[in-house]
């Protein structure tokens, strides 16, 4: 009996450290690599490089040679300046919600991107579904992300 609760107690406890760092870790590694869907590749922002955001304005794509690995997931750059740049400031250049769409997070959802659909507002980077969803979110940006600040941690934890 005493055996028995000792091993439950440790399941509970493996459970919910489990449970924690992969919520905490949760990055948008969403692919085309599959034909149902989208799988999960370990890469985030499906290759491109999220400093190019800040510093040349536009989606620039990401190579291989310029990587590093940073909660979770795997981030390519066009530049070892851009890779350096994140590695010493991840949050800085990192999208926010983990890299969904910034949209879908604020109306409840976890929703891929498409690197062409962004906006950076207060030095913070958003990414969004498709042309469509940016246009929706240009027309009340603060709100969309004020209620997105309140539903992104639950919507990790679910």
């Amino acid at each position: 009996m005493h055996l028995t609760k000792r091993i439950l107690q440790t399941l509970i406890l493996l459970f919910a450290v489990t449970s924690a760092a992969v919520a905490a870790d949760r990055i948008n590694t969403l692919d085309r690599s599959g034909l149902w869907g989208y799988k999960p590749s370990g890469i985030a922002v499906r290759g491109y490089d999220p400093v190019a955001y800040f510093t040349a304005g536009k989606p620039t794509k990401g190579k291989e040679k310029f990587e590093t690995e940073w909660n979770g997931a795997r981030w390519l750059f066009a530049s070892k300046e851009n890779r350096d740049l994140f590695i010493a400031n991840p949050e800085k250049y990192a999208p926010q919600y983990g890299g969904y769409c910034a949209y879908g997070v604020a109306e409840g959802n976890l929703v891929k991107i498409e690197v062409d659909q962004w906006s950076i507002v207060d030095g913070k980077l958003y990414l969004n579904y498709d042309k469509g969803i940016q246009n929706k979110w240009l027309k009340d940006v603060s709100g969309y992300i004020n209620s997105a600040n309140g539903k992104f941690e639950r919507l990790l934890a679910e």
